[in-house]
């Protein structure tokens, strides 16, 4: 029995995780990769002071300075997602234009503490036409609103997913994922 390509090779997308400073994209990268990250955090130093806002990020001692790097499958599916976390301080957004190259879609976490912070990366991946969804990331001293509220806040068009989850949960990340790789496959369709 000769077997197709299709069994042999897995489908495979790169996707970025993306939003502002502090939103938890290199511990959603973490919690969701099934290999050891790479990830380029480095300490916070007084060199930030007046750069780096840590108003409403908590004891954040860390911070990426290029990207994170991750991997997730989907075996039934034969579906290999390629992860890569953008940094979050203005300083860095060169960055990611050369990331953004052949991906399929991104996440857009967004903090109800700072929910302002995401904005950046929403009108990034509208003027790219990068498919793209939000996930609310669920903070315990977080507000909570629900996704329609979210997304009018955001000004988010219908089509555009808006999820909840929790950075750390392996579960909750990879749903957001599963949800984001639905999403481009029904956009890919039409």
């Amino acid at each position: 029995m000769v077997s197709n390509n299709s069994d042999l090779f897995p489908t495979a997308f790169k996707f970025l995780i993306a939003g502002g400073f502090g939103v938890g994209k290199t511990t959603f990268v973490r919690s969701v990769s099934e290999i050891e990250p790479l990830t380029t955090e480095e300490t916070l130093t007084v060199a930030s002071i007046g750069t780096d806002d840590l108003a409403g990020v908590g004891d954040k001692s860390t911070t990426t300075v290029a990207m994170d790097f991750g991997r997730i499958t989907f075996a039934p599916q034969n579906i290999v997602l390629f992860l890569f976390g953008t940094p979050g301080q203005e300083r860095f957004w060169f960055m990611w234009d050369d990331l953004v190259h052949g991906a399929l879609g991104a996440v857009v976490l967004a903090d109800t503490r700072r929910l302002q912070d995401c904005f950046a990366a929403v009108e990034f991946f509208e003027q790219r036409g990068v498919d793209f969804l939000v996930a609310v990331n669920q903070f315990p001293d977080g507000f909570r609103y629900e996704p329609d509220e979210v997304r009018e806040a955001l000004d988010i068009k219908p089509h555009v997913p808006v999820v909840l989850c929790d950075a750390r949960d392996r579960r909750a990340a990879a749903a957001a994922l599963a949800r984001l790789t639905e999403h481009v496959l029904t956009n890919r369709r039409l």
